[in-house]
């Protein structure tokens, strides 16, 4: 299932992964995540799958430091990351992970470049060297052109890439990636899917929730959660 050495210590290893909703009270309202094992290797590009309620997106949010588990271990890189204060956690998701979501999540006042720029503004690169890098990664996913557009100038499809690339001008260990061609039609999908199978190619290690099957097809390996466990962790087509 898992192509790197065994020598090579996962980048992510979650152990025993719980996280349980709250009543006023302090009884357990909902189970969103139960007990969950898993580990994934550097460079590994896994899917997680689950109907609606199944837990994929409460564990999207641990595994990209937005939330933590009620109970058990986190370890990225080797790091415990599951019990860290806020700043803490803020600087290893600001390292370590970036993000692409449905959504885009763009800032419609800046330009595309500038959007790129926000998260080596928040790490404290200097202005030049911020400006540097989003134009490499402005490059990389072909829109060098589209620069100084707004977001409001782009399609959902160059918007999404302006995302992918602010999500990688840090440099993070993972991407994760919440249901990235949701607001895309297929073409523009297909697109941004072999975007991500050639970061992918490159080493980039890729985590990505959906619920399409046609997206899962990329992923060399397929979680599948149901009420909050692991239903099934298998090699994803990618493989065959």
């Amino acid at each position: 299932m898992h192509d790197m050495p065994d020598s090579e210590p996962p980048i992510i290893k979650l152990q025993a992964i719980r996280r349980d909703y709250l009543r006023s009270d302090g009884s357990v309202m909902v189970r969103a995540v139960n007990a969950i094992d898993l580990e994934i290797d550097a460079g590994e590009y896994v899917c997680i799958m689950g109907q609606s309620g199944s837990g994929k997106s409460t564990l999207m949010n641990i595994l990209g430091c937005l939330d933590r588990p009620t109970n058990g271990r986190y370890f990225l890189r080797d790091q415990d990351v599951a019990q860290l204060g806020d700043d803490a956690l803020s600087v290893v998701r600001g390292r370590e992970i970036g993000f692409v979501f449905q959504s885009f999540n763009l800032i419609p006042e800046l330009t595309v470049v500038e959007n790129i720029e926000v998260p080596l503004f928040y790490r404290g690169v200097h202005r030049t060297q911020r400006h540097e890098r989003a134009e490499a990664m402005l490059e990389r996913v072909g829109l060098t052109d589209r620069g100084n557009h707004r977001p409001g100038q782009l399609s959902g499809g160059q918007q999404q890439r302006v995302a992918i690339a602010r999500a990688l001008v840090g440099d993070p260990a993972i991407l994760l990636a919440d249901e990235p061609t949701g607001n895309l039609d297929s073409g523009t999908s297909d697109t941004i899917m072999a975007l991500l199978d050639d970061l992918n190619a490159e080493g980039r290690t890729i985590v990505m929730v959906t619920h399409d099957d046609d997206m899962a097809r990329h992923g060399r390996r397929v979680v599948r959660l149901r009420d909050g466990d692991v239903e099934s962790d298998d090699p994803g087509t990618a493989h065959l």
